[in-house]
């Protein structure tokens, strides 16, 4: 064995804090019973030597050690050991080890002084009384190997010196057997603590396992932020107490605005790059002490603890939009991206955990809506809403949608062959109790809650109906929702009533808005795929104002560009509107894809279109949406050039 493993046999403690915490713990339990062991023993063998032994012996030395014992094993009860540090723990085994080596010399002083006395049978005791305490002590001192062999060092060598010498083969036999039960008793105590000391480093293991689960589990493992379980755990731990002690806070609510661009343009690398950025920076705004989390996607939360007035939550929220704002460097250029912030405060906006997070949600949603890039808190307006939206959620679940939907359809004007080429279906529902509902906000709260699929089947089913007293040479243009490519099925029913439907494919158009693609474009991608593949024709609708991207344009299945009426607004003075739609129709050309112009309002518009070189047109210059019954009176000739034009103020347009 090398010094150094010698040593390491020897020493009363080690470099590991957890094995001597443990080591303490365990003769915490073992070191009493010890000293009940020596007292017993101690009064036995005093009590067959009294009258033979001199008084000093059997009285005396007795009356020493018995307290000794009794004040050791009560000490040794009152330890509180998960209370100690460890350099107190480290003396304590440094201790226990000298007080196990004067303790063990003493006792075997004394019983070696009584051996002279008495007859063979008092001998035998004494002979009996050191080995049976031997091997006890043995097995309470197992936890402290270097005590424990000291202890049996310091009987064993002695004993053997005495009792080999003795002359009476009864004692030497008694010593040899000592001697071999000795050697075992090592042996055993050594793979006991081997045995131990791996047990207690499994323990450390599994304690390191089980922490690493616990921070996976409560952290995202992308930023090193909370994660949404803890976050909403924490939550709610904060909403029990702030009940309880009259505090008020603020929940805030965090999405980013152009992500999923970054995404597909440089990769999802890229964008976990982004989103670790996105939580540095909110961190560094919001202080390391926020409560922060990443709830998943490109959604992170926060919370503003204390008293926080309008003017301070909106000073913080357009903190963070600032700081998200900034560029993002990455390997492959720079990225740009928004945020929003929705805010709602406990306990004056919501009473509850699930209030409070669906209010914070629609204060974000709002902001998305209409103040992008900025943070909106909640008020008693945005209650009044939500109160409104879900009377209208009632409505459409208990409407008789096939009755109360109705189609009205705007014509799409070939301006140089002076015709009507298509018509735009455009959704109207009249409820009993609600009256007429905007589109905008009807078709928004069916995607909402399920219903879109169900509404988008009764119109187009609708739609293809009246198409059928159309002459063929009119097409349809038919709005679908990002939900009606969402999946296989919801694209093989779109499928399955056009072919139904007794009109051929071609003559249909199907609209798709740049952001509905962005959802998951590879998924949009593939059911348009689907649906061109029974001749359905495929419009990119409201183009410019999305992403607009060359990329996604040639990726995608198209026939159609409908550019967006947000250009005809300053189309008359502004030069830079007037230069973007001719580059978007001059795109169209050069890729062989139609060119839709949606808002046509003017005459002015009109000849600024055609001097653009832009064809197809679609407007209230032509016509406002009509009824179906309408229709056949449009679909003749149109003179562009000295249609009259129709009073804007026609209600619910599309």
């Amino acid at each position: 064995m090398s010094l150094s493993g010698l040593r390491s046999v020897v020493a009363a403690w080690t470099p590991d804090s957890v094995l001597m915490r443990a080591q303490l713990g365990a003769l915490q339990k073992q070191v009493p019973v010890l000293f009940l062991l020596l007292g017993t023993n101690v009064l036995a063998l005093a009590f067959t030597h009294y009258g033979v032994s001199p008084d000093a012996l059997t009285l005396y030395v007795p009356g020493v050690l018995l307290p000794v014992c009794v004040q050791r094993g009560v000490a040794w009860t009152r330890f509180d050991v998960p209370a100690m540090s460890d350099d107190v723990i480290r003396r304590q085994l440094r201790r226990s080890f000298c007080t196990v080596a004067v303790l063990g010399a003493a006792f075997t002083a004394w019983a070696l002084a009584l051996a002279p006395y008495g007859d063979a049978y008092a001998r035998t005791h004494v002979a009996f009384f050191m080995s049976i305490t031997v091997i006890g002590c043995v097995f309470c001192l197992m936890h402290l190997r270097s005590a424990a062999l000291v202890l049996t060092v310091i009987v064993t060598v002695p004993f053997l010196a005495v009792f080999l010498r003795s002359g009476n083969t009864v004692l030497v036999a008694i010593a040899l057997n000592f001697a071999l039960t000795t050697v075992i008793m090592v042996i055993i105590m050594y793979r006991h603590f081997g045995e131990f000391s791996a047990l207690i480093r499994s323990r450390r293991a599994l304690a390191k396992l089980s922490d690493e689960n616990s921070r996976i589990a409560f952290l995202d493992a992308l930023t090193g932020l909370a994660n949404r379980r803890s976050f909403f755990r924490d939550l709610a731990t904060l909403i029990e107490a702030a009940a309880s002690d009259g505090r008020s806070f603020a929940l805030g609510m965090i999405d980013l605005d152009g992500f999923k661009p970054v995404n597909d343009v440089y990769g999802h690398g890229a964008g976990d790059l982004v989103l670790v950025e996105v939580g540095r920076r909110l961190v560094e705004v919001l202080g390391p002490d926020a409560k922060l989390a990443r709830l998943g996607g490109d959604e992170f939360a926060f919370i503003l603890s204390g008293e926080h007035g309008p003017d301070a939550m909106a000073a913080a929220g357009r903190s963070v939009c600032d700081a998200i704002e900034a560029p993002i460097a990455l390997p492959a250029g720079l990225a740009r991206i928004a945020a929003s912030v929705g805010y709602a405060v406990f306990p004056d906006m919501a009473g509850t955990r699930e209030q409070l997070i669906e209010r914070a949600d629609y204060a974000l949603y709002y902001a998305k809506e209409h103040r992008r890039g900025r943070p909106v808190v909640f008020t008693a307006d945005h209650e009044d809403a939500i109160r409104a939206r879900s009377i209208l959620e009632q409505e459409l679940r208990q409407a008789d949608l096939e009755a109360e939907l109705t189609l009205e359809y705007q014509p799409i004007v070939d301006v140089a062959a002076g015709r009507v080429v298509a018509f735009e279906a455009l959704a109207r529902w009249t409820n009993p109790r609600l009256g007429r509902v905007p589109p905008g906000v009807f078709i928004v709260a069916a995607e909402r809650i399920g219903l879109i699929g169900t509404i988008t089947a009764i119109l187009l089913g609708k739609a293809i109906a009246a198409m059928r007293g159309w002459p063929d040479a009119i097409g349809l243009s038919f709005n679908l929702s990002a939900h009606d490519i969402a999946s296989p099925a919801a694209v093989a029913r779109l499928a399955a009533l056009i072919e139904a439907g007794g009109v051929a494919p071609e003559r249909i158009a199907l609209e798709i808005t740049e952001t509905a693609l962005m959802h998951d474009f590879d998924a949009a991608r593939d059911a348009l795929l689907a649906l061109k593949a029974i001749g359905a024709q495929i419009s990119l609708d409201d183009f410019g104002t999305g992403y607009s991207s060359l990329g996604y344009v040639r990726r995608l299945p198209i026939d159609k560009i409908k550019v967006d009426r947000s250009f005809m607004a300053d189309l008359l003075v502004d030069k830079a509107s007037r230069d973007i739609v001719k580059s978007i129709v001059d795109l169209c050309r050069n890729l062989n894809l139609d060119c839709i112009i949606e808002g046509v309002e003017t005459a002015d518009h009109l000849s600024i279109l055609r001097g653009l070189g832009c064809r197809s047109m679609q407007g209230y210059h032509f016509s406002p949406p009509v009824p179906a019954s309408e229709v056949t009176r449009l679909a003749g000739p149109v003179d562009a050039a000295s249609a009259e034009a129709v009073d804007a103020e026609v209600s619910l347009v599309a």
